[in-house]
């Protein structure tokens, strides 16, 4: 229990986080990049989610069907609004499937409020390059941006 305390929340020197980003090839502007991605797929999903609202009288409850039809509307729209900047990223591949799976998991399944409110600050913190970095971290960021870094053309 001890170690896995460590790994979430002890804070790696920053010199090891700088030989890690370079070990692992990771690009501060990527990154920056990755995160704007993150952090927009999160604030659409946020905006246009009509389904269960704890705070209103009339609860809407959308079937799996329409969750999956949302999320995937939602993340092509991203994609779509990147291209109009030159960035292309493919649509289909693992970091959907990704995407998919942490949205199903901390937003679309998810009963608490605070929770679903949280996530686009969970994405401003993670990519933050300013902030001391925990193992967990990095493990987090490495998953995403190899992701992502593999399915953006260039």
């Amino acid at each position: 229990m001890e170690n896995f305390f460590k790994y979430i929340s002890k804070p790696i020197p920053s010199d090891d986080v700088d030989v890690w980003f370079k070990i692992n090839n990771i690009i501060p502007e990527k990154m920056e990049l990755f995160s704007d991605f993150s952090y927009s797929l999160n604030m659409l999903i946020v905006e246009t989610y009509l389904g269960e609202n704890n705070t209103s009288e009339t609860k809407i409850v959308l079937s799996n069907e329409d969750v999956e039809k949302h999320f995937q509307w939602c993340f092509n729209k991203v994609i779509d609004n990147f291209s109009k900047e030159g960035i292309i990223i493919k649509k289909k591949g693992e970091h959907y499937d990704y995407f998919k799976t942490f949205f199903y998991d901390v937003f679309y399944n998810q009963k608490e409020e605070k929770v679903r409110k949280s996530i686009g600050e969970f994405f401003n913190e993670l990519f933050d390059i300013k902030k001391p970095f925990t193992k967990s971290d990095l493990d987090m960021i490495g998953v995403i941006y190899k992701l992502l870094d593999k399915n953006l053309e260039i």
